[in-house]
Order: C-alpha cells, then structure tokens, then sequence
C-alpha cells in the first residue's frame, strides 16, 4: 500500500495527545449525511470504527475512529452551523514501502490532514494475518472484508472471550473452534463444557454437537472416570482437609508419609524404581483411610496409654466418610474401570483425543458433577494436558488448547478459598504452559471475579458487549493504554459482535462473528412460549428420583 493511496480529505487535526488525538471533520462533509464513495463502497465519514490514515510530510499515522460529536457556533448574521469532531486513537505507522506495524513513534502535530481509509489499504494492512486463513467474521465497517487472526499469538499465548451473558460468548467459542478446525485441520483442543452447551444428549441418549461428529469426542466427566489416585498431592489436600481445621496441618503431614508409602509399595509391583508424592500410579483410598483410622485410634500398654496422634483426625475421618458416602463421587473415588496403574494411558488417549476415536475436540461435560467439586475436577483436566505434554517428546508438534468455560467458577480472583490449590495448578499452566505446548483459553462474562494471574497472561483479547462499569473499566485496564479509550464502545456491540484486541490482529478491531454452523445448545429459557404452550402438569416423582440419584436429563 502506498503512502498516497488514500486520497479522500475527511478532516484536520485539532489535537494531539500520546494516547489520542482530535480532529475537526472538512465543511463539505459535516452535513447530515457525510457519505464518501472509496475503492468502489459507500461510507459516511467521520464514522465509528472507520480507520483513517493521518498524513504530514513523511508521517504516516494508521487510527481508530471511536468518539464523534458536533459543536455549534454562529456566524456573523447569527445563522447556527455546527462543526463535526472526531477522537481517533492511533494504532501504528504505514512505512514507505506500504507495510504496517504496530505502535507510533512520529506523532503528527494540529492542523495534519486525516484520509478516509478504503478496502484496498486495508486489505494491504490485514495482508500478512490473511496468509494464515483463519477468518474469524466481517468488519463491522467494512462488511465485505473477513478477519484473519494470527492462529500463533491467539493459541499460543494464551487468550480470553469475555461478555456479559446473552452477547454471544458460546456463539463466540463455537464459531472459533469450528473456523480452527477448518483452518488447521491437526488442532487438538481440549473444552470444559460446564454446562452441556457444545455437546448434550437427548432423551433417548443420542449424542448431538455444535461441531461435526468426525471431529469432536464427547465425554462425560460423571462416565469418565476421574480416578482419585491422578490427582496430585494438593488436590488430595483440598479434597480430603479442611484448611480452616485447627488441625490441618498435622492431617497434610500424616497424608503425605502415607501416601509416599503406598505408592513405594504400589512401584515396587510395577517395577518403577522411584517415586515420588504426585507420582500418578494407584493406592488404596481404603487402606489410606484405615491408617488414619488406626492412628486416631492407638492405644499402648494394654489400652492405657494413648499413642501420639489419638484423636489427631477425628475431623479428617469424618470428612473423607462423608465424601466417599456421596454418591455424587463416586465417579471420582469408586473407580471401576481404572482402578490400577496401567488404565493411565487409556485415560489420556481419550483426553487428548487419540483413542478408539481420533478427534481435534474432546468436549468434556462437566454439567453433571456437583458443583463443589468442579475447580478440584477441571484443575485434575488442565493438569493432566500439562503433564502429558510436559512429558511428550513431540510436544512443539503437538500442541494442545485448553477452553475454560466460566473461567471465574474455578480460576477466581480471590485467595485462599477451598479450592486455592486447584486454582494455582490452572495459574502454573498459564504461567508456564506455553513452554510445552498447552494454552488456555479462558471465558468469562465476570472478568472482575477471573483470577489476575490468568488474565495477565492473555495476550489477546475478544470481548463481547459488556455494560457492567466494574467489568468494563476491569477490561480497559487489561489492554495497552492506547487501546483502552476503544473499551467504551462494549456496551454498543450487537450478538456476537466483538472487540478484538491484542496480538493476535493486526490492530484493535471491531468484528462481527461469524454465526456458528450448528449452532451450540443455548441455555436461554423461552419464558414466552414456554407460558404460553408449555406442560400442564409435569411427573414430580420423577424429577425427586432425579434429585436423589444425581442425574440430570
């Protein structure tokens, strides 16, 4: 693209800060209707979201329109004309040789001539993320133009999908997970369904999906199988001890000399010559609880001497009774198909997808798992991800995406909760995940309760319309401060229309996803028609044998 390829004057510059700019929109398109013809498309200038290119000497300056308003003023026989402003943020420079990079360095001073920008310029400035062919949706502005992201920073580098519920977040995450797909047909992604939106079943049990079946593998967390003895030594801790307790500290030490002994005993049956506390090979949860159990209950010298731990864990039994007791875990502490070392690798086969089934997606419905227990769940899915490719020869081959749905239900900004150490194992695999090929996308419509480690490790963002001011004024501080007054256009972004920011495009961008082919199962109730022609009675019996066996249908 040429320096001169612009040729339409729209306005002058008024102002110049370092973090924005103001010009005055030319007389002859202040009218009511400012309609411009550039590279054959119809605009108005001086529109919201509309790039413009500002020019002075050898300066070339790419901006943002993102603010506009009038301003009156009388001339001499006291007839009113208003004068039109625009407020531009600058994204980057246009070089001399026609290539686009990001950031300012020369700044334009007042009275710089502003240049409506056309497809053709912009098609020179997306040129180099369009070699990838990861479109994404249209420009708002420009509707006949497709975005292609750079699949490199969004994937590796970790990014989020934030918004408000019902702006489009799962439209949003099956659009991108389906054009990944069409893209890069060797993905391998790995989703944390909390809600039974990307796959479900229906009454009769047949499975149905938002993504095509030759693709994606459907499992359920509750069917699954998420044997106890995979989870490591701090998931244990927050499953079994209450770190309240007075008592929790001696309960945390007595487990790990316990555990640290019946996974010795456990390797020397497999032949493993050393071991070590998270070491994810078999143990008796049973035995575990009998020597709890005896050394609560040790007495010496015929009954009149307690031993030294007599009534230590009396809160620890009672609490590891009280789970294994729920039936509500038993997918998780009552294994019957892995219920020994060697089902380990028939496990990740699955998680990876790379089982019986090869698949790009394994959707992991975890809307049937109680809610207590879902951080200690999904952290045990992001770990095992980390740890398969931690340890995987070919992992810059193979690397792997995590999508957390509802990120702010397991990965919270708060500290110290229940579940602080599941919450530090997904914060590790943001800090140091990328290292070893897995990334995570994280999706949220509180990015305020989202904990901050995550989200400062996102180096994109797609943020759907927000109107919280908590929430919006959260995402503005997130971005680089140039981009941060674009923040104030969330709360005007339609269904499934989003702000793009960070690496992953070229340069912020307003774009309108495209809409998901299947679409995934929404979770809005249709109160309309459902007062309107719904049931007149319903099978009560039925939905309290639901409640009590902890089924849902």
């Amino acid at each position: 693209m040429s320096a001169q390829a612009s040729s339409i004057l729209i306005g002058y510059l008024t102002e110049v800060r370092g973090d924005g700019m103001e010009a005055r929109i030319a007389e002859e398109h202040s009218g009511d209707l400012p309609l411009i013809t550039i590279d054959g498309e119809d605009l108005l200038a001086g529109q919201i979201g509309s790039y413009t290119v500002i020019k002075q000497n050898n300066i070339n300056v790419l901006a943002l329109i993102f603010k506009t308003w009038g301003q009156d003023r009388f001339d001499k026989t006291d007839s009113r004309m208003t004068d039109r402003f625009i407020a531009l943020i600058p994204v980057g420079e246009i070089q001399e040789n026609g290539t686009f990079v990001r950031g300012v360095r020369h700044y334009p001073t007042p009275g710089a001539k502003v240049y409506a920008v056309g497809l053709e310029e912009i098609n020179a400035i997306f040129s180099k993320f369009r070699e990838y062919q990861f479109f994404i949706g249209q420009l708002s502005s420009h509707k006949d133009y497709h975005l292609s992201l750079d699949p490199r920073a969004l994937f590796g580098r970790h990014f989020a999908i934030v918004g408000q519920s019902g702006s489009g977040k799962s439209w949003t995450v099956t659009s991108l997970i389906q054009n990944t797909i069409k893209a890069m047909p060797n993905s391998h992604i790995i989703m944390l369904d909390l809600h039974g939106e990307y796959c479900w079943k229906d009454d009769n049990g047949m499975v149905y999906s938002a993504f095509p079946e030759d693709v994606v593998q459907y499992v359920d967390a509750m069917e699954m199988e998420m044997p106890y003895w995979m989870m490591s030594y701090a998931e244990l801790v927050d499953l079994f001890i209450d770190r309240e307790d007075k008592g929790a500290t001696l309960q945390m030490s007595f487990m790990r000399e316990v555990l640290q002994q019946l996974k010795r005993k456990e390797a020397k049956q497999i032949g493993l010559l050393s071991v070590s506390i998270d070491t994810p090979i078999y143990f008796s949860l049973a035995e575990m609880y009998m020597q709890f159990k005896n050394a609560n209950e040790e007495r010496k010298e015929f009954g009149k001497v307690h031993g030294a731990l007599f009534g230590q864990f009396d809160e620890f039994l009672i609490r590891m009774q009280s789970r294994f007791n729920d039936v509500r875990y038993d997918f998780l502490l009552k294994p019957k198909l892995r219920n020994h070392s060697a089902s380990m690798a028939d496990l990740l086969r699955q998680f990876v997808g790379l089982g019986a089934k090869k698949a790009n997606i394994t959707v992991i419905d975890l809307s049937s798992v109680p809610t207590d227990v879902r951080p200690a769940v999904s952290a045990q899915v992001g770990r095992l991800a980390y740890e398969f490719n931690y340890w995987n020869p070919r992992r810059r081959e193979f690397p792997i995406t995590l999508i957390c749905e509802e990120a702010h239900a397991y990965i919270p900004r708060e500290k110290g909760g229940q579940f602080d150490g599941t919450k530090k194992m997904m914060e590790r695999i943001a800090k140091e995940g990328r290292k070893y090929g897995v990334s995570i996308g994280v999706v949220s419509q509180r990015p305020t309760e989202l904990s901050e480690t995550m989200l400062a490790q996102c180096s994109s963002f797609i943020c759907l319309r927000t109107t919280n001011p908590e929430d919006q004024a959260y995402i503005k501080g997130l971005v680089p401060e140039a981009e941060g007054d674009l923040t104030d256009i969330l709360t005007s972004l339609g269904r499934g229309e989003a702000l793009v920011l960070g690496e992953a495009a070229p340069l912020p961008t307003r774009v309108q996803i495209y809409r998901p082919n299947p679409e995934p199962k929404s979770n809005d109730v249709d109160y309309f028609t459902g007062w309107r022609e719904g049931p007149r009675d319903l099978d009560v019996e039925e939905i309290v044998n639901l409640w009590r066996t902890q089924t849902r249908r």
